[in-house]
């Protein structure tokens, strides 16, 4: 596990200043701590931060193949280069390393671009060839690892693991993506393939981008899709029976390491099936860590220690305080650019954990996506039922008005909390599910920018990323569909994201056995009822472990890493609040209406409104823009 960073002259042969190189590269030392190193030769520089787990002794990168003329730099695994070495030795392929890295280099060789389908695992890739003066670059198939990209005005191409690294580079511009802005206050953070820079993107997951020097730069080529085939005619029991091989299978491959390896217990289903699988592989007890919380409202410790004890695991437990307010700036230069998913604070915590103790963990991350696991689902099901019975016409007719004048009532019983259903249901399936996961309503946002940030939009909407993945999805099936949706938004904008700057700002290596594609591919073809039957989710799931864990592990309500917002924005971080949203740094943007900010202060302050989410989501803003001052100032 690792950083890289790269320079590439799309134009001809420049010098690459290696100090630069260096420069990027140390930007994100925390990814690699062990070791690092740069190379340079005219129109390339690489580097590399190293976060040695296997063949520490010689799987140093940038690394090249003995004839100098094809080197890589590579931040991942690859689970399967045991096999690729073997079937590469039979081709005729010396290696001089027992490393996955040297795996990479010889499959270009032999593959070219196509070796990208043989790999299994998680990466971010960039192979320079100097034959044929190419540059490729890869990210895996669900995103798990990222790879940010830019080209600069003098036709330098540069990338990095984060975008940290890019900004490193003098050249980079920095203007805000207003679309971005639009995006971000819809969902929490930037969805792929942007960037808050309009200079820069990232590269999406499952596609690769191929770069000759003298030729215009294409646009990356996806390379994978989650397929939503189904499979022909299979019994539940079957079903059941073959979803825990293949994830046996899965967590397996996962287990290869030369420094300790554990796993994240949170107690609930998904972890807990990786920590099954894993005691039934390992001949030594499985290194477990938990955060518990001293408010028990938000505590579930108790259930990791009781799947602890199951599997006689060398568990380990901190209590964390819930005020935890403290990582909201480390937040803000971790993330590099507005994020807003809370629970980042209690991922970083445990990974901080863990990292005492293991340098590689392993996580129960994807199972929601993959198996319908959200209450989202369960909710954007019954309103589809709904919708599916009355015309177009007539529900716009009847339930956008409801939507519209009905009050917003956050104070009372969810039964009286009906706003969100009746919008919903005046729209289409993609609109509807985009509303219910909007941090701001579109009507929200409206009120929120003033207008002539809006004109700067020039129409452009955040729903037209939904837009986008559903009109290119290989599922019309409801359910599928809005799963495919977060497979391509909030898994890896979010889940993967929060997780990967987390752990790698801890120098910790994780692995998502969850999102091994064939598993992943497998499970998107078992038919929607076998994954929420009536309320339900990861019915399949939890229907095959039952022979692995309790009843009241499998099924009791999630919860899920939650903090106390609401309580902090009304009590400690009151004036924080008030100094952030109403102070001059928002106000100077031009983006903000400051009047509809005072406002959404003076309701929550007053328990009016919850507007916790959107608060944190004007902090997490406000943060990332003082960085961005002070580092134009620097």
């Amino acid at each position: 596990m690792c950083g890289i960073v790269g320079i590439f002259d799309t134009r001809g042969a420049r010098e690459i200043d290696p100090a630069l190189v260096k420069r990027m590269n140390e930007t994100q030392h925390h990814r690699g701590p062990d070791e690092g190193d740069v190379y340079t030769e005219p129109g390339v520089g690489f580097g590399h931060r190293r976060l040695s787990v296997i063949d520490i002794l010689s799987g140093q990168q940038p690394m090249f193949n003995a004839e100098g003329n094809v080197g890589v730099v590579f931040n991942g695994e690859i689970y399967n280069y045991p096999e690729l070495t073997e079937e590469l030795q039979k081709l005729g392929y010396v290696f001089r390393t027992r490393s996955d890295t040297e795996t990479i280099v010889h499959a270009w060789s032999a593959w070219g671009e196509e070796c990208v389908q043989r790999f299994r695992g998680m990466f971010a890739i960039a192979v320079w060839d100097r034959v044929k003066q190419t540059m490729f670059m890869a990210r895996d198939r669900l995103g798990v690892k990222p790879f940010y990209y830019a080209v600069l005005p003098d036709g330098m191409f540069i990338f990095g693991s984060e975008l940290k690294s890019l900004r490193a580079h003098p050249g980079l511009p920095r203007a805000i993506d207003p679309r971005a802005v639009e995006d971000y206050f819809a969902y929490g953070y930037v969805p792929e393939p942007k960037t808050i820079y309009s200079g820069a993107l990232k590269l999406s997951p499952g596609f690769c981008l191929t770069v000759k020097i003298g030729q215009p730069i294409p646009q990356p080529r996806q390379f994978w899709d989650v397929p939503f085939k189904l499979h022909g005619a299979m019994s539940q029991a079957d079903a059941e029976g073959e979803l825990v091989v293949r994830l046996r299978e899965a967590v397996k491959i996962r287990l290869k390491a030369e420094v300790p390896l554990g796993a994240f217990l949170s107690g609930g289903v998904d972890s807990s099936a990786i920590v099954a699988m894993m005691a039934g592989l390992m001949k030594d007890p499985v290194n477990t860590c938990s955060i518990a919380f001293n408010d028990k409202a938000f505590d579930e410790s108790e259930y990791a220690e009781q799947v602890a004890r199951q599997y006689k695991t060398d568990h380990h437990t901190e209590t964390v305080d819930t005020d935890d307010y403290a990582l909201l700036d480390t937040l803000a230069d971790l993330y590099d650019e507005p994020y807003a998913d809370s629970s980042a604070i209690p991922t970083y915590r445990v990974c901080q954990l863990a990292r005492k103790r293991v340098t590689v963990a392993l996580s129960g991350d994807g199972g929601d996506e993959n198996l319908a696991g959200y209450r989202r689902y369960r909710y954007a099901m019954a309103e589809d039922s709904v919708r599916s019975r009355l015309p177009t016409g007539l529900r716009k007719l009847v339930f956008g008005p409801l939507g519209k004048y009905y009050p917003k009532a956050d104070w009372a019983p969810r039964m009286f909390r009906a706003k969100t259903t009746f919008e919903a249901l005046s729209r289409d399936l993609v609109e509807g599910y985009f509303h219910g996961v909007s941090i701001m309503s579109d009507a929200m946002r409206a009120q929120l920018f003033t207008p002539a940030f809006r004109t700067r939009l020039q129409g452009y909407r955040a729903i037209d990323v939904m837009k986008g993945h559903a009109a290119k999805s290989p599922t019309d099936d409801p359910l599928s569909m809005i799963q495919y949706l977060d497979m391509k938004t909030y898994l890896p904008g979010d889940i993967l994201t929060k997780v990967d700057r987390a752990s790698m700002a801890h120098a910790l290596e994780v692995r998502v056995p969850l999102l091994d594609h064939k598993l992943v591919e497998w499970i998107s073809g078992l038919p929607p009822e076998m994954k929420l039957r009536g309320s339900e989710g990861k019915y399949i799931f939890k229907k095959s472990l039952e022979q692995y864990l309790p009843h009241d592990i499998l099924y009791r309500k999630k919860m899920g890493f939650a903090v106390p917002l609401a309580g902090w924005f009304r009590g400690p971080l009151r004036q924080r609040v008030r100094d952030s949203l109403l102070g001059d740094t928002l106000k100077e943007t031009g983006i903000f209406n400051i009047d509809y900010l005072t406002e959404m202060v003076e309701q929550h302050e007053s328990g009016r409104r919850d507007y916790s989410a959107p608060i944190w989501t004007l902090l997490m803003f406000e943060a990332f823009l003082r960085k961005e001052l002070l580092g134009a100032g620097a």
